[in-house]
């Protein structure tokens, strides 16, 4: 059973090279970060870890597609309402944002909204500025999400109901 391949957007975020000394010198092997996204709202990350970074690149996209999660997004460019994720050190605020705003998000961060697909977003990273880190906590953020479908069947009201409230309240 063959699975249909779509056409993945896949961002590398770091590359670090490691060093282990060993009796004849140093063995250099190379990690990288990197995210896959579809562009519609499906992500995924991963570390992978090779002697060549090509190598290295290739196992964590292949890692980062087998580890993607789908985000719920408000109109297909932004999310819906503000979040805040952390990981160790590093805490990250997303917030949605109007129309024609772009991605306004620092190295990591930017790079997981654009393989998302979304187009609207305001965000800020506090704290830690590592980029392993960074992404965790845009990830934790992401996971938090809730879609008004979602709270609307659990609160036994309508999608509209539900968003009504939320854009009376701006």
């Amino acid at each position: 059973m063959a699975r249909e391949e779509t056409a993945y957007i896949e961002k590398l975020v770091a590359i670090n090279r490691v060093a282990k000394v060993v009796k004849g010198g140093k063995r250099f092997s190379f990690s990288a970060l990197v995210i896959v996204g579809d562009g519609k709202g499906r992500v995924g990350y991963a570390n992978g870890k090779a002697r060549e970074v090509a190598d290295a690149v290739k196992k964590a996209a292949d890692r980062a597609k087998r580890s993607m999660v789908r985000i719920h997004m408000r109109e297909g460019r932004t999310l819906h309402h503000d979040y805040f994720g952390r990981f160790g050190a590093g805490k990250v605020v997303v917030r949605s944002a109007a129309a024609g705003t772009g991605i306004i998000a620092g190295g990591a961060m930017r790079s997981v909204f654009e393989a998302l697909g979304i187009s609207d977003v305001v965000s800020k990273c506090i704290g830690s500025a590592n980029p392993h880190n960074m992404v965790r906590a845009t990830f934790a953020a992401l996971g938090s999400i809730v879609s008004p479908k979602h709270i609307a069947a659990k609160r036994g009201k309508t999608v509209a109901e539900i968003v009504q409230r939320r854009s009376a309240a701006r």
